[in-house]
């Protein structure tokens, strides 16, 4: 986990750093405590472009997430306890340049893996990148969740060597957004232990 995580954090930083001067909205979808983005923004020369908003359902990540963000000076951070799933939360952050979807894809079902990646297109701008995660533990969705993406305009830009556990993706958006629909459920968080049995 701590080398995802590393590893993570670097795509975020090239992310961060190919990203035209101005603005920068960043989306994290079950954002955990947040680490991944605010230990990279700590000292990173676009902090103060980037606003971002970050949502998770478990008030003690939250709580974390707002301490750090509090403590690096990050007041343009927006730490929502809040179910990740309802594409309410993130009206007024899209189109976003980057869009976070890390520690999801391996909680929940196929079915769901799919529809929250058929809603990128309403998260992400023309050129903004998804940065995602999956274990590769039989079976295998990697090559399922890379697919998807590309079957709707997004370009694989990097993808962990194959014998990696934990696998880690970035997908950039070639496509032209769509207007965020209000009111849908992208997902069910299952759990990976109950997925398993």
């Amino acid at each position: 986990m701590a080398e995802r995580l590393r590893t993570v954090q670097a795509q975020i930083d090239l992310a961060l750093n190919s990203c035209d001067p101005g603005p920068i909205r960043v989306i994290s979808l079950c954002a955990g405590q947040g680490r991944d983005l605010l230990e990279v923004l700590q000292g990173h020369p676009r902090r103060n472009d980037v606003q971002a908003r970050l949502v998770e359902l478990d008030r003690r990540n939250t709580e974390f997430a707002e301490r750090l963000a509090f403590s690096s000076g990050l007041h343009q951070i927006e730490v929502m306890t809040a179910d990740a799933s309802i594409s309410d939360h993130y009206r007024g952050m899209t189109p976003a340049h980057l869009v976070l979807i890390c520690g999801l894809f391996g909680n929940i079902h196929d079915g769901d893996i799919e529809r929250t990646i058929d809603r990128c297109p309403q998260l992400c701008a023309t050129g903004g990148r998804v940065i995602w995660t999956r274990h590769r533990r039989k079976p295998d969705r990697v090559p399922m969740i890379c697919r998807r993406f590309e079957g709707l305009d997004f370009e694989q830009h990097w993808l962990s060597a194959p014998e990696t556990e934990l696998a880690v993706g970035v997908h950039q958006f070639r496509g032209k957004p769509s207007p965020l629909v209000l009111g849908e459920r992208m997902f069910t968080f299952v759990g990976y232990d109950k997925l398993k049995s």
